[in-house]
């Protein structure tokens, strides 16, 4: 699949993105096991030995949660993918890692370490800045349908609701209460993990085509857009 990319890999409104990154205090911030819950449940929805959770700030790329390459907190701006991906008007992004696919970045450490497939959506925010990607990755080319592309973008949106969330609990010093919330989404996130174990050992991969596992799929994500609907308006309330 080809995109077309712009010709440079910092738009002209990158200040203004930048400043809505920050305003999350997110970027190089350790750890959570809530984005990690997120990243694990895109490789298996995906069936793909990789996926990440990463933020594009000025020169680097920061990985705020790896499943399936642990260990690596990041790349320079100009040798993520990630950074290319936010640049585009669609929803998903999917690339080779061939130099020709995308000429913005150097794709030398994916090559490296036998990358040949990205696809990811987008963490959009409130005021519509792309802030970062949700991104599934893998060593094998691959094509990924219109059904899988709308659960990746609704999944990305779901992780984007979640860093809203969470800097509205911590700007409000509600640490308790972000602790409490981030429990509920674990529980959901897990319950919804065992589904698609499930439906990937039955299958050997999760058949999207397939309305009746469509259906379950997205009766998972209503219910995790619940649970943040109603944590959003308490924090709000």
């Amino acid at each position: 699949m080809t995109t077309n990319f712009p010709d440079s890999l910092v738009p002209a409104h990158d200040a203004a993105r930048l400043r809505t990154l920050h305003q999350y205090n997110i970027v190089n911030t350790t750890p959570e096991p809530i984005f990690d819950d997120y990243t694990a449940w895109a490789a298996q929805l995906f069936n793909t030995p990789i996926s990440l959770i990463s933020l594009v700030d000025d020169e680097y790329v920061w990985f705020k949660s790896v499943t399936g390459a642990e260990g690596i907190s990041g790349l320079p701006r100009v040798e993520s993918m990630c950074s290319a991906a936010i640049l585009q008007n669609e929803p998903v992004v999917t690339s080779d890692y061939k130099p020709e696919s995308c000429t913005l970045i150097k794709p030398d450490v994916a090559q490296a370490i036998g990358l040949k497939f990205y696809a990811g959506a987008a963490l959009q925010m409130p005021d519509g800045a792309r802030v970062g990607m949700l991104a599934v990755i893998g060593r094998e080319f691959r094509q990924i349908s219109e059904r899988e592309k709308a659960v990746l973008a609704r999944l990305a949106a779901l992780v984007s609701q979640t860093i809203d969330l969470r800097a509205r609990y911590l700007k409000g010093q509600q640490q308790e209460e972000w602790e409490t919330a981030q429990s509920e989404l674990a529980d959901t996130l897990d319950e919804n993990s065992a589904l698609a174990r499930y439906l990937n050992s039955r299958n050997q991969g999760i058949d999207y085509e397939d309305d009746e596992v469509a259906q379950l799929i997205g009766r998972r994500l209503d219910g995790l857009a619940r649970v943040l609907k109603r944590r959003m308006a308490q924090v709000a309330g």
